[in-house]
């Protein structure tokens, strides 16, 4: 995974995962993987699947010609609530491109390092499947 700076503003992980490295055949499953994984920690909850693929489509909204499929896992880490102003960090979203003959994940930085280090290993762990 790498860290870069989307927008010159907002701290975001990323990683391309060739569909040769994976035994992920789709969207789909990536989610999937998400979902077992959010479900067996303790002090996670799923919310939702965000298909974004599909609502731009319905709204005639653009999309990158090499983008073919393309959904978030919404989650949240939420651990503690020390002050209102946190609410606005989350909850925590992966998002999952299919771009042909690879795989784009990416999230933005959580502000508490246990969800970064927890969310880049279920990242990589897809890599592990091959």
């Amino acid at each position: 995974m790498k860290q870069t700076l989307l927008m010159e503003k907002y701290p975001v992980f990323d990683m391309d995962l060739p569909k040769s490295e994976t035994s992920c055949g789709s969207v789909d499953d990536i989610i999937a993987a998400f979902k077992a994984k959010i479900d067996a920690h303790p002090k996670v909850a799923f919310i939702a699947t965000f298909d974004h693929y599909s609502h731009t489509c319905a709204i005639e909204g653009t999309i990158a010609p090499e983008i073919k499929d393309a959904k978030n896992i919404v989650f949240c880490f939420g651990i503690a609530l020390p002050n209102a102003h946190v609410l606005a960090v989350r909850p925590r979203s992966i998002g999952v491109a299919d771009l042909g003959d690879r795989f784009h994940i990416s999230f933005m930085e959580p502000p508490m390092e246990i969800a970064t280090k927890e969310m880049e290993a279920w990242c990589k762990a897809l890599a592990d499947k091959a």
